[in-house]
């Protein structure tokens, strides 16, 4: 029973952040969202700010999951790295439901976007590492720290995210990923547009 109510209220804090800044949805209206009282709300969180680092790394270990339904047909570390990035990136999940890793970049809130960044860093390096150094044994890709390296790969690409303003700063950021993408490929040693993937996808998402 606390998990179901812990899970109606991550459900209400999403569905308000679809449409509304986090920083304009209060505590109350969590409660009447998610059809439970003020109190239980406080019952099973001290804040609304932990309600929020629930939301996204539930969102994260959504994107997660899908990595690992679609990741079983690739035969290559590089396509398992292709596939983790698209999860994380695509917009739907298998019911239609807006990814809410893409929603909470559109928010204007410096202190949410560095939030966004940590969770990413701390949910998504662990696999990318392990990713680096299966390309490392099949020969594929070279990373002399694969840790330190999955965790700037991740980083960055969470920078990259926040492409919510102009279409001319859309552009600069397709740019930015495009010579991002070179940069890997130097410096992990792999193929010429083995990183492609990354503008493509994002691009195609954010357009």
């Amino acid at each position: 029973m606390k998990q179901d109510k812990r899970e109606l209220i991550y459900d209400a804090l999403e569905k308000l952040m679809l449409t509304v800044p986090f920083k304009d949805i209060s505590v109350e209206t969590i409660a009447r969202k998610a059809g439970v009282g003020k109190g239980s709300v406080y019952y099973y969180f001290d804040s609304k700010d932990e309600i929020l680092d629930n939301v996204i790394e539930r969102s994260y270990r959504r994107a997660i999951r899908v990595y690992f339904d679609n990741v079983q047909s690739e035969s290559t570390a590089l396509g398992r790295i292709k596939q983790l990035f698209r999860s994380v990136i695509k917009k739907d999940f298998g019911s239609s439901r807006q990814n809410l890793i893409v929603t909470l970049h559109l928010h204007d809130d410096l202190v949410l976007h560095n939030k966004l960044k940590a969770i990413a860093v701390q949910e998504l390096s662990p696999i990318l590492t392990v990713l680096l150094e299966q390309g490392m044994e099949e020969g594929s890709l070279k990373a002399e720290y694969p840790k330190e390296s999955a965790e700037i790969i991740v980083t960055v690409l969470s920078v990259f995210l926040d492409n919510t303003m102009t279409m001319q700063e859309k552009t600069s950021v397709m740019k930015k990923l495009k010579i991002f993408a070179n940069v890997l490929e130097t410096c992990l040693k792999t193929s010429k547009g083995s990183f492609d993937f990354l503008f493509d996808s994002i691009e195609a998402e954010y357009v």
